[in-house]
C-alpha cells in the first residue's frame, strides 16, 4: 500500500499519475475535494479510497491503518503570504510529526515536502548538507514551519531514516487550484490572452535589474521523478534540493511564455506590494550536488522546454495530468 497525501493537489495528483503509469493502483489518497480544479485532478486516477487528513490522522494514531509500504506526505498549507502561526505549526509541523513517528514505527518509507523557503533569502546558500540547517533564517511562516519539521526530525535522528525534499519553484498541470500560489506560468498564460501582456515586478534592489530576480524553476515531470526516486531506494535518507540546480530570471521566462504562445514579447513592470517586499527572494538555486551523488542521473527539463509542454500540450487544450 502506498498513501499520498495532499493527492489531489498539484504534485500528490502527479505523483499518483506516475505512479499509476509505473503499475501501482493500492493507493490510498489522503486530501479534501474542497475545490471543483481539486476534485478533476482526481479524474483518471487509479487508487483505493480517499480520506480526509482528520480520519487518516485517526487511523494513524489508533494504529488501525492496513500495511503501508511508503508514505508520500504532499498535504500542507503551501502559501508562503499564510498569516496563521498557529494554523501552519498545526497542519504542517504537528500533522507530519505525528506521520514520521508512525512511519518510522512501522518500519513504512517516509517522504515529505520540505520547501526551499527555509533557505530564506540564500545568504547561506542553497545545500541541502544538514550540518547548516540551524543557520538557516526562512523569511515567512510557512517557511519558518517546515524548517521546524526539518529541525526537529534532526534533533530526533530521523534524517537517516526519513526523506525530506526541498522543491524549488515546481510548474506545470494540475496547479490549477492554487490560486494566487500558481506559477507565472499559467498565471502569466491567463494575463497574455486576456490582455496581450505580462505584468512582472520591478526590483528594488540595485544589483538587479526589473525582471532580472532569479528562481529555480523545475518541471512536474522531473519533480515527481526525483521524488519516487527516494521510494524506489529506500537506503536513503535525509534532506535534499528538488530543482533543476539552473538560476534563470522572470525575464527568461516571460519570454519562453510568449514563445511558447505563438505571440512577441510584452512586458509590463509594476511595483512589488510593499507587504511583502522584505520577504521577497531575489535568487534561488538549488544545490544538486548532493542528489546526483546518490545515483540520480536524469537531465532536468530546460525552461523554454517545459514551459513550451505545458503551454502547448495542457494549457492550451485545458487539459491536466491523468487525462
Amino acid at each position: 500500500m502506498i498513501v499520498v497525501t495532499g493527492g489531489a493537489g498539484f504534485i500528490g495528483s502527479a505523483l499518483v499519475r506516475e505512479l499509476n503509469l509505473r503499475g501501482y493502483s493500492n493507493i490510498f489518497i489522503v486530501d479534501q475535494k474542497n475545490h471543483p480544479e481539486k476534485e478533476k485532478n482526481l479524474d483518471g486516477l487509479n487508487f483505493i479510497k480517499l480520506f480526509d487528513k482528520q480520519t487518516f490522522l485517526n487511523s494513524v494514531m489508533n494504529r488501525n491503518l492496513p500495511p503501508i509500504k511508503t508514505l508520500i506526505h504532499m498535504g500542507a498549507c503551501s502559501s508562503t503570504t499564510e498569516t496563521n502561526a498557529d494554523y501552519l505549526q498545526k497542519n504542517n509541523f504537528r500533522y507530519t510529526m505525528e506521520l514520521a513517528l508512525y512511519a518510522v514505527e512501522q518500519n513504512v518509507r517516509f517522504i515529505y515536502a520540505s520547501s526551499a523557503a527555509t533557505y530564506g533569502d540564500g545568504s547561506q546558500g542553497y545545500d541541502d548538507d544538514e550540518s547548516i540547517l540551524e543557520s538557516l533564517s526562512p523569511l515567512n511562516l510557512y517557511g519558518e514551519s517546515k524548517q521546524c519539521f526539518d529541525l526537529w526530525a534532526k534533533k530526533q535522528n530521523l534524517l537517516d531514516r526519513i526523506v525530506g525534499l526541498k522543491y524549488f519553484n515546481v510548474y506545470g498541470p494540475n496547479e490549477y487550484h492554487k490560486g494566487e500560489m500558481q506559477s507565472l506560468v499559467r498565471k502569466g498564460f491567463l494575463q497574455i490572452q486576456e490582455t496581450g501582456k505580462l505584468k512582472l515586478f520591478k526590483s528594488y534592489k540595485p544589483e538587479y535589474g526589473d525582471g532580472e530576480q532569479v528562481r529555480d524553476f523545475v518541471y512536474i515531470r522531473d519533480a515527481v521523478a526525483m521524488t519516487l526516486f527516494f521510494m524506489e531506494h529506500t537506503s536513503i535518507g535525509g534532506l535534499f534540493n528538488i530543482g533543476a540546480g539552473a538560476a534563470r530570471t522572470w525575464n527568461d521566462l516571460a519570454n519562453a511564455l510568449f514563445s511558447a504562445m505563438g505571440r512577441e514579447s510584452n512586458i509590463e513592470y509594476v511595483d512589488m506590494p510593499k507587504l511583502i517586499r522584505d520577504q521577497y527572494q531575489y535568487h534561488t538555486c538549488a544545490q544538486m550536488t548532493k542528489l546526483h551523488g546518490t545515483g540520480y542521473n536524469e537531465t532536468s527539463t530546460f525552461l523554454e522546454e517545459g514551459v513550451r509542454d505545458y503551454v502547448q500540450n495542457y494549457l492550451n487544450l485545458k487539459k491536466r495530468l491523468g487525462y
